[in-house]
């Protein structure tokens, strides 16, 4: 039976919450009902379209995903909370991407692992509202479970999603992790905040592949991060001139959004760089044998895609790369002994250097 709280109750522990986020670390916290019925028909048309490629993930679960009361039962409130990741300044991002001999990873793998880190706050989080009100029924979410986290968090009044399809925030823009908390306690809700893309369509004009196909809608078969992250298989050789550098995801969106002047840096230790991961060189990522790739990825996103895809990846990059004997020496020496997809992506970076493969 769900849990009973009077509205006067609700309203100060929905207070209360937002302030127990803060103190944990989250940079805000929202309350949104469970009523996803455009987010469903945004997702229909996406998928109809086939733009998750190989995600079949988004298509499963039958109604779980936008009617979170099935997913939870009892479910009537989404607790919703941001917490910033970004961390260096934009500038240094910059630097390396228009480095070609240096690889360019998405900003938010830098550090640990997010996901194990905000579940540990949510539920934290989770636990000190039972110290208030006793045992109630929830589950916390951290991108782990089909969860429409950006809607839910555009209806908490987080921010609004932009044409890039990322959640931007007026006062801290977009470089931020969402997470929630699935309740079914009556919270009073918060109000969702107005668009304001305008007219703006630099993350359109930037995207390197022209992955974002129309105002608000992500081709994920073209998309960077989908072809270095999600893809399993050989990235199409139309990518990969277009990827340049990007080993692990792309940020060019949210680099070039004008929100993000007013991005903040993280106060979140776990989130700085690691491992030198923010200016590497590329030739010596592609050198690293199988165990030093587990050890320096060890608590990090970025071990989800596996060795053979990270060989992958640095390949076309090294493609793309200026041609220097070290380059095409890195490139001959990995021949030696490599999987037949990485094989066949750096014969083809090899190829841009226009050096001849032995079959």
């Amino acid at each position: 039976m769900p849990k009973i709280i009077t509205p006067d109750q609700a309203q100060d522990l929905a207070s209360k919450i937002k302030q127990w986020g803060i103190d944990l670390g989250f940079q805000q916290i929202g309350i949104a009902d469970i009523d996803l019925t455009k987010a469903e028909r945004d997702l229909q048309r996406w998928l109809k379209r086939g733009y998750h490629g190989e995600m079949d993930y988004m298509s499963r679960h039958g109604e779980k995903r936008y009617r979170p009361e099935q997913l939870v039962p009892e479910t009537m409130r989404v607790i919703s909370a941001r917490m910033d990741y970004l961390p260096e300044k934009k500038g240094a991002a910059v630097e390396v991407l228009e480095n070609p001999v240096q690889a360019y990873l998405s900003r938010y793998a830098l550090g640990r692992d997010y996901h194990k880190l905000l579940r540990k706050r949510l539920q934290k989080l989770a636990f000190k509202i039972e110290d208030v009100i006793g045992p109630f029924g929830y589950r916390v979410f951290t991108d782990s479970a089909p969860v429409m986290e950006k809607a839910l968090a555009e209806k908490a009044g987080l921010g609004w999603i932009g044409k890039h399809t990322n959640l931007i925030n007026q006062q801290a823009g977009s470089w931020f992790f969402l997470g929630e908390i699935y309740s079914e306690l009556p919270l009073p809700t918060d109000t969702a905040v107005t668009n304001h893309c305008g007219d703006c369509t630099a993350c359109i004009d930037i995207c390197p592949t022209k992955a974002i196909v129309a105002p608000y809608q992500l081709d994920a078969r073209r998309c960077i991060s989908y072809l270095t992250i999600e893809l399993h298989g050989a990235i199409p050789e139309q990518f990969r001139k277009p990827m340049g550098n990007r080993i692990y995801g792309c940020d060019d969106c949210q680099l070039v959004c004008p929100w993000n002047r007013f991005a903040q840096l993280t106060a979140e230790p776990d989130f700085i760089a690691r491992h030198g991961l923010s200016t590497p060189q590329l030739i010596e990522l592609f050198l690293w044998d199988e165990a030093t790739f587990l050890k320096k990825t060890e608590g990090s996103a970025i071990r989800r895609i596996g060795y053979q895809r990270w060989l992958r990846n640095i390949a076309v990059a090294l493609g793309n790369a200026p041609k220097s004997p070290e380059v095409v020496s890195g490139l001959l020496h990995r021949l030696e002994s490599c999987s037949t997809l990485v094989r066949e992506h750096t014969i083809w970076a090899l190829k841009q250097h226009e050096e001849t493969v032995r079959k």
